[in-house]
């Protein structure tokens, strides 16, 4: 098991003089290996690019040949964070999910540049395995979906608390949102959180509400994709 451990490279403090080319080969076939694992691991059902994915296949690759030119040499380390602090990154944040994947990639990178393939290749076995585990079952899924109620009313009617007690018939729970006026301000858009009792209940409530708003449009719908954050 240390064998799993050990750097093919050598201890840091030499690194610099005990970089061979069957080494290096070693270090860049597995980063180019591990980089394609991680990047399947990021496509396993989630929506993707082809352009995202084929960075993070080879920006393991990429990070191993920077830590690879300045393990154990402070003044090229330096050097390089000092190149790096130039660059300004101006691409949209992505998802929780696409961070996490680029520091994986990093991490591969990291591990690989200083000869440890062992742990490169078990962290990225662990990661896989615990992001199928997790997607494939309910960790993190909300306890219930909640949806988005918009009732159009007309100018004159007051809306406040006219359409509680429907919502209370259908609904486990409901917020009011929202209210702006639309048509030049001659009616009234409401938008409600609601978390139904039960599936198919939608069509008898609209029903019900149509005839308290006077038959105007009422929508019923997902609410609007929150962006994910880490």
């Amino acid at each position: 098991m240390d064998i799993l451990f050990s750097s093919v490279l050598g201890t840091t403090e030499s690194a610099m003089t005990t970089v061979t080319t069957a080494g290096f080969m070693w270090c860049t076939l597995a980063s180019i290996v591990l980089g394609l694992v991680g990047a399947l691991i990021y496509m396993y059902k989630h929506d993707y690019s082809k352009n995202f994915v084929i960075t993070l296949a080879l920006l393991p690759v990429i990070v191993q040949m920077v830590i690879t030119l300045v393990n154990g040499n402070l003044g090229a380390g330096v050097a390089v964070m000092g190149v790096f602090n130039l660059v300004r990154f101006r691409s949209i944040a992505g998802t929780a999910k696409d961070i996490g994947s680029v520091f994986l990639a990093m991490a591969i990178g990291l591990a690989t540049g200083m000869g440890y393939i062992g742990v490169a290749a078990i962290l990225t076995v662990v990661v896989g395995v615990f992001n199928i585990l997790y997607v494939t079952t309910s960790f993190g899924q909300p306890r219930e979906a909640s949806k988005l109620l918009k009732i159009t009313t007309p100018e004159d009617l007051e809306f406040e608390g006219a359409f509680d007690g429907v919502l209370e018939s259908y609904t486990r729970s409901y917020e009011l949102e929202n209210v702006s006026t639309t048509n030049m301000g001659s009616l009234y858009q409401l938008e409600y959180r609601v978390a139904m009792k039960e599936a198919g209940l939608e069509k008898s409530m609209i029903d019900e509400l149509r005839c308290l708003n006077g038959n105007l449009k009422i929508s019923l719908g997902s609410p609007k994709a929150r962006r994910e954050q880490l």
